[in-house]
């Protein structure tokens, strides 16, 4: 799987949590379910901006002239990150906390949105071997899943 094809299907696979989210919030759903699944996309967004941000966003910085596309998704990690952050340092009765996973969702689904329409072309346009980076990307992503105690 080349690059372009892993960090397309992570989108979907986290596209997919977010909805799951929200059905749960409009069923009315305990506690506990809304907040492991709150977690395991935290997780899932965590691994995902450090496979970007180690690996993918240099070697697009070395291959493109879009050093301002790059700049804004690295900003865009760091306010999803804090997000995050907060996300997992509340209990899920508390009050906003629905309200941060919904939030988190459509920050990321923005992001998602640039990336796929905008730098992804482009990068594939840039003659990167995205097959080795795809699979630099798979390994690291391995790694990181495990580090973090995922599955």
């Amino acid at each position: 799987m080349d690059a372009v094809q892993l960090l397309t299907e992570d989108h979907e696979q986290v596209r997919q949590l977010f909805e799951q989210y929200e059905q749960l919030v409009s069923s009315d759903a305990d506690a506990q379910e809304k907040q492991e699944l709150a977690e395991q996309i935290c997780l899932m967004l965590t691994v995902h901006a450090d496979l970007e941000e180690e690996l993918f966003y240099p070697a697009a910085r070395d291959a493109l002239d879009e050093q301002d596309l790059l700049d804004e998704a690295q900003v865009e990690h760091a306010s999803a990150r804090d997000l995050i952050e907060q996300i997992q340092e509340m209990d899920p009765t508390e009050d906003l906390y629905d309200a941060k996973v919904k939030v988190l969702g459509e920050y990321v689904n923005h992001h998602v949105q640039e990336e796929e329409n905008e730098l992804f072309p482009k990068i594939q346009d840039a003659g990167i071997d995205l097959e080795a980076l795809g699979e630099e990307l798979a390994t690291r992503k391995q790694e990181l899943m495990e580090e973090m105690g995922a599955e």
